[in-house]
């Protein structure tokens, strides 16, 4: 049975209504999954005109009422958009794409859908509209009441979980402790488990370089990361580290790493945006919903010119129908 996959239309001033709009004309999405978008149908329209697309938008109040049909798209809106501009922060939009994904949320809990992918929001249009989150991660981790949970990039070879996510480098350092590394190497088995690895190879990044050498360059390996991989260990899960940031990498991107556990977020999503760039899915794991999204941001300097690639929003897609909880 395909799964019911919501869809929130990210900040309607970025490219997200365009990606969405060509993501669904895609032959494979259609046989993949259930779509309903849930923005502003008249954005989404006006979506459709730039991305020349032919298909109808038909909204809908509950999805207990209607049901998929060739040549269609499903919408819910959420009452709250008036008026923006495109391509810029503002706190409209800010305000709009938060009750997207509140909805979305709503949906989940109440099991009328399976998977959640959200289009690219802005942190500075969250701020403008008085939103306390930095972002998709943090909004839906406290909206499902979640404590413990992570951000994992997935693209081509390449899978990464973060222990820290945003937050300055120079935070970096006191934010690694053993029971952070700990926690981020349980949620990447979980994240391994949803994917159906039935025998992952976990990796740990060490956070200095060469791993810290032996505390020549830094005792975070020795008093927070490898302390976290002996607990591990003593609880059956299969990791194995400290390894040098530089090398860990290329060993993935052989196939000889299922996952790794990266201590800040340019460290692991640099070597996976230098390999898929525009194929990178961003999932939150930890969470008692299944959620995905593009990798990428909002693109304001090219939104609304009908050139934004659908490719990463497809690959969120197509991932949220495979994870299972």
């Amino acid at each position: 049975m395909m799964k019911t996959i919501a869809i929130t239309m990210g900040d309607p001033a970025g490219i997200g209504p365009e990606v969405i709009v060509n993501a669904l004309r895609n032959p494979e999405i259609q046989t993949t999954c259930h779509p309903i978008v849930i923005g502003d149908q008249s954005v989404m329209r006006e979506a459709l005109q730039v991305c020349n697309a032919s298909f109808n938008l038909v909204p809908v109040r509950s999805l207990s009422d209607t049901y998929p049909s060739p040549g269609t798209v499903r919408i819910i809106e959420t009452g709250e958009l008036r008026n923006f501009q495109k391509g810029g922060p503002s706190a409209e939009g800010g305000r709009a794409c938060t009750s997207y994904i509140k909805k979305a949320v709503e949906l989940a809990r109440d099991k009328q859908i399976d998977a959640i992918v959200t289009a690219p929001i802005s942190k500075e249009a969250l701020k403008m509209a008085g939103q306390k989150w930095h972002g998709h991660t943090e909004m839906l981790a406290e909206l499902t009441n979640t404590t413990e949970y992570a951000m994992m990039l997935a693209g081509g070879p390449l899978r990464v979980i973060l222990v820290t996510i945003h937050t300055a480098i120079k935070n970096v350092p006191q934010l690694i402790t053993k029971n952070a590394v700990l926690k981020t190497i349980r949620l990447a088995k979980k994240a391994c488990d949803m994917m159906g690895i039935s025998s992952p190879r976990i990796a740990v990044a060490g956070l200095n370089p060469h791993a810290g050498e032996a505390g020549i360059f830094g005792r975070e390996e020795i008093e927070a990361i490898s302390p976290a991989i002996e607990d591990a260990k003593k609880e059956g899960l299969p990791v194995t580290g400290p390894y040098p940031p530089d090398t860990i990498f290329n060993k993935a991107y052989k196939g000889d790493v299922d996952i790794i556990v990266s201590m800040y977020h340019d460290q692991g999503l640099i070597p996976l945006k230098m390999v898929c760039f525009d194929t990178g899915v961003n999932v939150t794991i930890g969470l008692p919903i299944i959620r995905t999204s593009p990798d990428h941001g909002t693109a304001y300097d090219i939104a609304w010119q009908g050139i934004a690639k659908p490719s990463s929003m497809i690959e969120a897609i197509k991932l949220a129908a495979r994870l299972k909880l």
